[in-house]
């Protein structure tokens, strides 16, 4: 995996569309940039997409493989790969397949000699003109999460040329993997490589709070009808004998300030 160093014209204000997963019933998020708003759409690879990364793939890593190679990531695997869409780049025609301009080949490892379940990252590129706008940390998010939650995964690991350095950077400073020791002669050029490990424990407390918070938002909740004194009206009997002043409170998501609290002076 080979990021090479970034073009300097390539640092635009750009705004994102992120699929989410399908385990999660989450809403797509996006960021919207008032200058020069492109529209970036990460989403699952499907197999229509493999001619434009196995082309991305060949303009900037080393790395290549044959269509078959990403045709089986993609069908045994279908819910780890990610590819980076500029679906805001205009169409020379109307039968122009968007632009992949990044994407993330991923898989489960299917006989771990450690005998814990994990993933395992085989490619990871994006195009020049579109470095510096985080899509690569985003495509790694995406995989990583949908391992966990597809699959169980305890961790997921890569292996990363030592002469890397953007790459190394990304994957050690920004998502957090740990260099685990090098593999000599790893690569067809000879070139040593450092095989690197990302724990996934972390979306296991995640997932925790996130389902704490759930709960909390619960507790105490009702239908939006009436409570307090007013609840009790028909059980005071006569009403007129009250002479105390009754509060009745309202609870709805839509009311303003004015209508939450009414307040009836009886026998005033």
């Amino acid at each position: 995996m080979n990021l090479s160093e970034v073009a300097p014209e390539a640092q635009v204000q750009r705004s994102y569309w992120i699929h989410p997963l399908p385990a999660r019933n989450t809403q797509a998020q996006r960021y919207s940039h008032p200058a020069q708003v492109c529209i970036m759409d990460i989403r699952l690879l499907r197999p229509s997409d493999i001619p434009q990364v196995q082309q991305t793939n060949i303009t900037n890593l080393p790395e290549n493989y044959f269509c078959k190679y990403y045709m089986y990531h993609a069908l045994s695997w279908p819910q780890l790969s990610y590819v980076a869409v500029d679906i805001s780049r205009p169409k020379k025609t109307p039968y122009d397949a968007p632009k992949v301009v990044g994407y993330v080949l991923a898989k489960m490892e299917e006989d771990p000699q450690d005998g814990i379940q994990h993933g395992h990252i085989t490619s990871l590129s994006v195009m020049r003109t579109h470095r510096r706008l985080g899509l690569a940390e985003k495509l790694m998010r995406q995989s990583q999460r949908a391992m966990f939650e597809t699959y169980g995964a305890q961790y997921v690991s890569l292996h990363v040329r030592v002469s890397n350095v953007a790459a190394r950077s990304l994957y050690e400073d920004t998502l957090g993997f740990k260099n685990n020791g090098t593999e000599a002669g790893y690569y067809a050029d000879g070139e040593d490589a450092y095989s690197m490990r990302k724990d996934l424990n972390y979306l296991q407390e995640e997932e925790l709070d996130e389902e704490s918070d759930d709960e909390g938002a619960t507790v105490g909740q009702d239908e939006g009808g009436e409570v307090g004194s007013a609840g009790k009206e028909n059980e005071a009997g006569d009403v007129g004998q009250t002479k105390e002043a009754m509060r009745k409170v309202k609870v709805g998501r839509q009311l303003g300030v004015g209508d939450l609290v009414e307040r009836n002076a009886n026998g005033a």
